[in-house]
């Protein structure tokens, strides 16, 4: 066998061997990302259904000053409920989430004909009660609508007359492509599981070696330190690939059990799916472990190297928060931008977009030269003399 086979071998064995790293690469960031992820996806519809199919309790001060208000938003399953004594203080202490406020004017407007206020008492900065709040207010606004028409009808004119123009959605979302918002953070997780899925083993076989004091028997054999590093290097990569399929098999197990269809939406995660982004994903491992072992190599102790690599792993959510704050518009060049075209055809896998050879390509072809460079980078630090020397 070849020197760095060898070590290949030898780092791959001690580290199955080793039930924290284990569970480190394996349960903790490959399984449990999706499980967790599932679980929050799986409640977070839950939620949406339970409120979207919860009648409205609606608070409702001044009742009296507009029966004909009230009795629609009953027609329309609202149900109202007395108002608090301090409906400002109700809505801070978040005990409601909306109350209407019907003020003494509001009849005299009325029948005058004239814009009758009402009030609405909320706190829009509570994302819980943001659902409640847009329900109240499109109710509102059909009542007002409904009204408008009978009092042009009243008068012979044709409710189309304030209306002249009307809009129509021609809606090109597919169930599929709408599944993109709930998948969101998808692209950082499988990303992040890369990165996460090899460090373990980067630190341990070389900062740790150090810390152990094995790492200087091992470079003083007859060998190119090239050639040990190389071998470290595949096995550090080797764990992150296999941490990525796990971690696509996970999401392929568990996304056929979240209840996607009861909000409109399919969530196709099948073999097919999973075969490209793992072609897509893969060459960043080659990265992530030339980076991951170059920092190993900087640091004096095991720890020294978790804190470093820690803040390393971070980098995979720079695209995913710059896509959140500023979407951009896919552009030619991205495709050949490592981790934001990872992120675009993630997306676009999900999605359900048709896979473009030429965008995988572009994506697989510079990453993988730049991994080369890290590699090399990597390589050169391991022919330092102070490697060897432990702290």
């Amino acid at each position: 066998m070849s020197a760095w086979n060898v070590v290949f071998w030898k780092e791959v064995r001690e580290n199955l061997r080793d039930k924290r790293a284990i569970v480190s690469t394996f349960v903790y960031g490959t399984l449990l990302g999706p499980v967790l992820f599932a679980g929050m996806i799986g409640l977070l519809i839950s939620v949406m259904l339970e409120r979207s199919e919860k009648p409205l309790e609606l608070p409702v001060i001044g009742a009296d000053n507009a029966p004909n208000l009230i009795a629609y938003l009953r027609s329309q399953g609202v149900e109202i409920e007395p108002a608090p004594a301090d409906p400002e203080g109700a809505i801070k202490r978040r005990d409601a989430d909306v109350i209407l406020r019907i003020p003494p004017e509001y009849p005299e407007q009325w029948r005058a004909g004239k814009a009758a206020t009402l009030e609405l008492i909320v706190d829009r900065s509570l994302q819980k009660a943001e659902q409640s709040i847009s329900r109240t207010e499109r109710y509102i606004q059909a009542y007002a609508g409904q009204t408008t028409a009978q009092r042009l009808l009243i008068r012979g004119i044709s409710p189309e007359v304030i209306q002249p123009i009307l809009v129509a959605d021609v809606d090109q979302s597919t169930p599929q492509s709408r599944s993109g918002m709930l998948l969101a953070m998808l692209p950082y997780l499988l990303i992040l599981t890369v990165f996460a899925g090899g460090s373990y083993l980067a630190i341990d076989a070389t900062a740790g070696e150090r810390e152990r004091q094995s790492l200087e028997p091992l470079l003083i054999n007859p060998v190119s330190r090239g050639q040990i590093m190389f071998g470290k290097l595949a096995a550090t990569f080797a764990f992150a690939a296999a941490s990525l399929a796990l971690s696509l098999v996970a999401f392929a197990i568990v996304t056929p059990f979240l209840p996607v269809e009861k909000i409109g939406m399919i969530i196709n995660f099948g073999a097919k799916q999973c075969l490209l982004l793992f072609l897509a994903i893969v060459p960043l491992g080659l990265i992530g472990a030339g980076l991951l072992t170059s920092v190993s190599a900087f640091a004096k102790s095991f720890r020294e190297a978790q804190t470093y690599v820690t803040l390393l792993i971070m980098l995979p959510a720079i695209p995913s928060m710059i896509m959140a704050l500023n979407p951009l518009k896919p552009a030619d060049w991205m495709y050949a931008a490592p981790l934001l075209s990872h992120q675009l055809l993630i997306e676009q896998t999900v999605r359900g977009e048709p896979a473009v050879f030429w965008q995988f390509a572009a994506s697989i072809s510079v990453t993988l030269l730049i991994g080369s460079i890290v590699a090399f980078v990597a390589s050169r630090l391991y022919h330092r003399e102070q490697l060897a020397i432990s702290a």
